[in-house]
């Protein structure tokens, strides 16, 4: 496959058998089960399958010599740790990861973006607050502030589960309950949760909140809206935001009744608010992968890639997560980012992941994931290098904490785990109205405030789930459709969703919500 997204190998035995992602590349991707024997045409040469290798996976496109790197991306992905003969599957069992001899740069390739023309930036139908944020989404969220008070916030937000825009004028009434907010050391930890909580309080999609607590918990009520305000309306920072404490208000059901009466009234208030045109430079875009394969760096990645592009051209923010999946692949966003400063922020959370593996004896190649191998993942760098892609081509010009607000325009990256719920709850409390999501496996997931657009990374799975699946970037490793074409496609239903259509993920109501808890319990 060259760079426009086409395949590079010509006609011939077993046409279209493997994808050649980049010249000088000595692996390549099988894209169809290949068979002990078969024999296949690549350009002027003839290379016969040593043994069978599954899609997915890599074939050996000449020896590779034992300690000689292993090159894919025209990037070096591993070290074969045996001679592998031309023809032979390259995974696990002969190659091994390599992180030696790896300098960095900073800002030594930052691109120049070519911002669309006002008239031509484009424009979706949101909610404008009073902050200044835009919304995709109008919801009321019941949000708890400990893991005592979920189960209050989960029964108000069920009895009131029939809301909607069709019968209330409003996206619904969505519960945030977690298993945090007790038992937690003063510190790193607390800030982090207190910066989450906070994130989905001021959330653009949130029109009004009702908090909930017991009382005596380490995450007090009053850190978010003051104790007077216990049980009244009351704006902050332009949010409608009411509180209710249990140890106050009389317990259980004492608090769920209390709770759906005032969440009656919010509701009146945020049913006159309404959709105008915005611009789509208003749109914060937290993209993740999850369930990753091997077609994941190949079709869905540069594909969310190639529409974060074109969402920045028009003004918008495109989040990249995931340190883990960064590792191998960080020196790629430091030779794009807009400053040295900003590059060595890079490396200083890659740094800070290093040490936190190192508390609890984990290391980098404790991911890829058993799935992701099975998809044809050797190794922790093979993987980046495909996450990375959704991050498209421009400048980077912002590395934020977990949770922290997004506040700059363009590509930018933000300190969040792998693990899937985690990293979305950090992006969408970070600011991000709109979520896209890619996966390979079928990962099933979405967010109770954020619409969470699913692309696949092959027809497969995309068949097999198809009430999870929003788009098919598999259409780009069965050569139907090339990387601009579906990433096309992606953009536009990001602007038709963050109008208002519905993602499946909504449809089926999947809303995880997990924050990240880094210290010790208490």
């Amino acid at each position: 496959m060259n760079n426009n997204g086409t395949l590079t190998n010509p006609s011939g035995t077993s046409t279209g058998s493997v994808l050649i992602l980049k010249d000088g590349d000595n692996v390549g991707v099988a894209r169809v089960p290949l068979s002990a024997g078969e024999t296949l045409e690549i350009g002027d040469r003839r290379i016969e399958v040593r043994e069978s290798i599954p899609p997915g996976h890599k074939i050996a496109l000449r020896a590779i010599p034992q300690d000689s790197p292993v090159i894919k991306y025209s990037e070096t992905i591993a070290k074969a740790t045996v001679d592998i003969a031309e023809g032979a599957w390259v995974h696990t069992h002969n190659s091994a990861p390599d992180f030696s001899g790896r300098d960095y740069e900073y800002a030594t390739r930052t691109p120049v973006t070519d911002f669309f023309p006002p008239e031509q930036a484009g424009t979706f139908m949101g909610y404008l607050r009073e902050n200044g944020d835009v919304g995709t989404r109008n919801y009321i969220a019941v949000i708890a502030t400990s893991n005592c008070s979920s189960h209050v916030a989960s029964e108000i937000a069920e009895r009131l589960k029939n809301v909607g825009p069709e019968t209330h004028g409003i996206d619904g009434v969505v519960a945030i309950p977690h298993q945090e907010g007790c038992g937690h050391s003063q510190g790193e930890d607390t800030w982090q949760l207190e910066r989450t909580i906070a994130g989905m309080i001021y959330h653009p999609n949130v029109g009004a909140v009702l908090m909930v607590s017991l009382g005596c918990e380490v995450n007090q009520i009053s850190k978010y809206i003051g104790t007077a305000q216990l049980g009244q309306q009351a704006f902050r920072k332009g949010k409608l935001i009411v509180g209710l404490e249990m140890q106050s208000t009389g317990g259980t059901r004492k608090t769920i009744e209390n709770g759906v009466r005032q969440v009656e009234q919010l509701i009146e208030q945020c049913r006159t608010m309404k959709r105008t045109e915005q611009p789509l430079g208003r749109i914060i875009l937290g993209t993740n992968c999850g369930g990753s394969d091997a077609f994941s760096g190949i079709s869905a990645n540069p594909a969310l890639g190639y529409a974060s592009d074109l969402l920045i051209r028009s003004g918008g923010t495109s989040a990249l997560a995931e340190i883990p999946e960064c590792m191998g692949a960080e020196h790629l966003l430091t030779r794009r980012a807009i400053d040295e400063a900003t590059g060595r922020k890079v490396i200083d959370v890659i740094n800070w992941y290093q040490n936190y593996l190192r508390r609890f004896g984990a290391s980098w190649d404790d991911n890829p994931s058993p799935g992701n191998k099975a998809g044809g993942i050797t190794n922790i760098t093979e993987k980046s290098l495909g996450a990375v892609a959704k991050g498209g081509t421009t400048a980077l010009t912002g590395v934020f904490a977990y949770a922290e607000r997004i506040d700059k325009k363009g590509f930018v990256l933000m300190n969040t785990p792998g693990y899937d719920p985690v990293s979305l709850t950090g992006l969408a409390a970070g600011g991000a109205n709109m979520i896209v999501f890619t996966t390979g496996r079928g990962s099933a997931i979405g967010f109770p405030v954020v619409p969470v657009i699913k692309v696949s990374t092959n027809s497969r799975i995309a068949s097999i789930m198809e009430d999870n699946i929003d788009i098919n970037a598999g259409a780009i490793v069965d050569g139907k459709e090339t990387i601009e074409e579906v990433g096309r496609r992606i953009f536009d239903l990001i602007r038709r969703v963050a109008s208002g259509e519905r993602t499946k993920s909504e449809l089926l109501g999947h809303k995880e919500f997990v924050p990240w808890r880094v210290g010790p319990v208490m």
